[in-house]
């Protein structure tokens, strides 16, 4: 017997019949024996209906409140599921993040979890009963409901793995694994049987939307066995593993982007200590998470000061800075949010040379300038114009020949 927690996203859970699939898998998962743990998403839309009602009242809705709006989706498909289980004889009962205990921080809107109380998890499954938690949400120390971010059902779901110490988180969603690349892009993308827990931790936060970063970081840390699966086909999917020394590793295992960018620049602030504290704190202190950051220096000793926020937080970055700015003495406060971010990811990288210049060149022969560039060991990412993301994906793909099995 195995005790596995398995999460299904919105488009998995997107309508009574998809419902019902999913009762019946988790059905036949518990006939086998197994354990089971299911943590679910709020119907596909239904977050965006729900944030969508909010703003109708208020540009910008006060964060408690619209976390306990947000957190009614995923109860509604809780609820359901659980009916959907007990309709096919398998016994089954349905928890909110509150009810779990899912202990967070009080960030409202990007809460992280601190502690879970598995205690009536557990005693439901020595009953014999499916649990079914409700993902992307908790509840901080004074009682409020909280939300962990759009795609948090992910971190929900490896929290819990972790917690009970399962066999295997089993992400569910609407593809069969891990691409090389997203097959919407380039058709050619590979299915990847594997890849390791550092790749994928880039992945996530250079833009794959399969899974959100912080379950990643969440399964890294609590060695917590991760498959990405499909709702929708048979298969294997894609396992998320430590790298294994013996394993051959390829240069370059994929290539992520994020469309969600936005470039600010404050331009010639005097070049003096304090300079980049002045400016980010002000932004940290928002809880707007920066990205990649450029520092030049002029010759007249002033610098321009560069730096990527989320598309969504962009306005208020802007609105943040201008009093800044001005209080630096700064030149100009300038912006950019049609600009994007393509990278490419790989652990074999680390011995071997030439990748970033080849990437470099790459862009260079399809006429695409580069704006801002950073690396890592295991990465190499550039920020470009808007227009060029499918042409140079498309081109890095073909270059690095990712559409080819290592052999």
């Amino acid at each position: 017997m195995a005790l596995i927690v398995q999460k299904y996203g919105g488009t998995s859970v997107g309508s009574p019949e998809r419902i019902r699939h999913v009762a019946e898998k988790v059905s036949a998962a518990r006939q086998r024996g197994d354990d089971v743990v299911v943590v679910v998403s709020a119907m596909s839309g239904e977050t965006d209906r729900l944030v969508g009602l909010a703003h109708q009242l208020a540009p910008r809705p006060e964060p408690r409140e619209l976390d306990v709006l947000l957190s009614t989706g995923e109860q509604v498909t809780i609820a359901l599921l659980s009916i959907a289980l007990q309709k096919l004889g398998c016994a089954a009962r349905s928890y909110t993040g509150a009810q779990v205990r899912i202990l967070t921080d009080n960030a409202f809107n990007k809460a992280r979890i601190r502690d879970i109380d598995e205690a009536a998890v557990r005693k439901d499954l020595s009953a014999g009963r499916v649990v079914v938690v409700a993902g992307f949400q908790g509840v901080d120390e004074d009682g409020n409901i909280t939300t962990l971010g759009r795609g948090g059902s992910d971190t929900t779901a490896v929290a819990l793995a972790a917690a009970l110490k399962a066999d295997e988180c089993q992400i569910y969603t609407d593809v069969d694994g891990v691409y090389t690349t997203d097959p919407r892009v380039v058709p050619q993308a590979r299915r990847l049987a594997r890849i390791t827990f550092e790749e994928m931790l880039e992945m996530a936060s250079l833009g794959s939307k399969v899974l959100q970063i912080r379950s990643v970081e969440f399964a890294g840390k609590y060695n917590v066995p991760l498959r990405v699966l499909s709702s929708f086909q048979e298969g294997e999917g894609t396992l998320i593993s430590f790298e294994e020394s013996q394993m051959e590793q390829p240069v370059i295992s994929g290539i992520a982007f994020n469309r969600d960018e936005a470039k600010i620049t404050v331009v010639g602030v005097p070049d003096q200590p304090g300079v980049a504290y002045g400016i980010l704190g002000p932004i940290a202190n928002a809880n707007i998470e920066v990205d990649m950051i450029v520092q030049n220096v002029a010759a007249d000793a002033t610098t321009d000061f560069t730096f990527t926020v989320h598309r969504r937080d962009y306005s208020q970055a802007i609105d943040i800075l201008r009093d800044v700015a001005s209080g630096m003495g700064a030149r100009e406060l300038t912006g950019d949010n049609k600009i994007v971010k393509i990278s490419i990811v790989g652990v074999g990288m680390r011995s071997h040379a030439g990748i970033a210049s080849k990437m470099f060149q790459t862009l260079s022969k399809e006429g695409i300038n580069i704006r801002m560039i950073s690396t890592s060991e295991i990465k190499v990412s550039v920020v470009v114009d808007e227009k060029y993301l499918e042409l140079g994906v498309r081109a890095l793909h073909d270059a690095f020949e990712l559409e080819r099995a290592p052999k």
